[in-house]
């Protein structure tokens, strides 16, 4: 395993060294899969190609001051941003922080609930907004900061800490609809725990 930081890995490919560039796709190869692939149902692997060399090319903007992970998710939300928008017939109009994944008729690419309260917890999430969706999702998944999800969203700190906030709240209310008909539902203030953990294990263990 290379022990160079990232910073040092990103110059380093950038200079020539493929050996860095393959250590750092390494260390996030999984997480940016997990983004990917709970959101969308094809085109995976040319997302997660264009989300590293897109940290290739960028790389001037990462000047160390914030967390890696955070640049490289901001890279990957752009280019989930730019996928979407290329498929769609207005693009200009396609707002990621009002429009859902289940408004967009997109699904994700594996059935990754154990349970019935797991899957309505991923249907659920695909009602909200797909910046809230990717709010709850870098949080409880990756453990990102406000701080962090500011720079992945764009967003000033307070307006990201509004937005996870937000993010819980709508996610709450659809699960209400969703859950009604189900039994042993935990309560709302343990629910997103339970969620993040369980559905992590899910995907992680996805071939």
């Amino acid at each position: 395993m290379d022990a160079r930081d990232d910073r040092s890995l990103l110059d380093a490919w950038a200079a020539g060294d493929r050996d860095a560039g393959e250590a750092l796709f390494a260390r996030y190869f999984e997480a940016v899969v997990r983004f990917f692939q709970n959101k969308l149902s094809r085109d995976h692997d040319d997302l997660i190609q264009q989300t590293f060399l897109g940290c290739l090319e960028g790389r001037a903007r990462f000047r160390g001051d914030g967390s890696f992970r955070a640049f490289l998710f901001g890279v990957a939300h752009n280019v989930l941003g730019k996928h979407l928008r290329g498929r769609y017939r207005e693009p200009t109009a396609l707002d990621l922080a009002h429009v859902s994944f289940a408004e967009l008729g997109d699904s994700p690419s594996l059935l990754i609930a154990a349970d019935q309260k797991q899957l309505a917890m991923l249907t659920a999430l695909r009602r909200i907004p797909v910046d809230h969706q990717v709010a709850l999702e870098l949080h409880y998944w990756e453990g990102m900061t406000a701080a962090e999800l500011a720079e992945v969203l764009a967003l000033p700190v307070g307006t990201a800490k509004t937005r996870l906030r937000r993010a819980k709240q709508l996610l709450a209310a659809e699960l209400a609809d969703l859950e009604a008909g189900l039994t042993g539902a935990e309560p709302t203030a343990t629910r997103l725990d339970t969620w993040a953990a369980g559905i992590r294990r899910q995907v992680d263990r996805a071939p």
